[in-house]
């Protein structure tokens, strides 16, 4: 019990992959001006992240460490690919608007940086939930940048319109820059709240 929880910790801040590895950067700039799309991408890398882990983890004794980084990576393909289909088939007007970056969850670097640090060395359902942490959070970090690039970008959550129409619209929340100012003032934030101390004690802890 006392593993799980040093792993639930260490997924949501004391080892954080955005604010504390800094990874998942790209993703987390592009799909960030909305609410909706930021949720419907963190659940998709929770579930990739998490089955990823589960399933390296579980054949772990069987495969060569050669070719390990190949099997990981067909992995994590397989998950995303279903991810997409799923997508696809019941939410299209959600896939069409996430567009490439669905499928660019292949290339996170979170995804192959758990599977191969944490699920290579560990039995599966721990794996299991230190990959669905690292996808929430990925998730807390995605829906806190995007809820504030929302509200003042377009003045309304989750699509539904919140202030009113005197409400002049920051343009420059809802463009690229606005995202990296976003982010940068989380990681800086998440540096005061969690000093680095902390996380080196985290990251032995795991």
């Amino acid at each position: 019990m006392k593993e799980v929880i040093r792993v639930i910790k260490a997924g949501i801040y004391k080892d954080n992959p955005v604010f504390r590895q800094i990874l998942g950067i790209c993703s987390s700039l592009a799909v960030t001006n909305l609410l909706t799309n930021s949720f419907v991408m963190g659940v998709g890398l929770m579930f990739v992240t998490a089955f990823s882990s589960f399933t390296v983890s579980l054949i772990r004794v069987f495969t060569p460490k050669h070719i390990r980084m190949m099997v990981q990576t067909l992995i994590i393909s397989a998950y995303v690919i279903m991810l997409d289909i799923f997508l696809k088939a019941y939410f299209p007007a959600m896939s069409k608007a996430l567009g490439p970056y669905v499928g660019l969850i292949i290339t996170n670097c979170i995804i192959m940086g758990r599977a191969e640090a944490f699920a290579q060395n560990n039995k599966p359902i721990i794996s299991f939930i230190d990959g669905l942490m690292m996808g929430v959070g990925y998730t807390i970090v995605l829906m806190a940048v995007a809820f504030v690039r929302e509200l003042l970008g377009f003045g309304s959550l989750f699509g539904i319109q919140i202030l009113g129409d005197g409400w002049v619209n920051w343009t420059l929340m809802i463009m690229p820059p606005g995202a990296f100012f976003m982010i940068g003032i989380v990681i800086w934030v998440s540096s005061r709240l969690f000093p680095k101390e902390d996380q080196e004690k985290g990251g032995a802890k795991v």
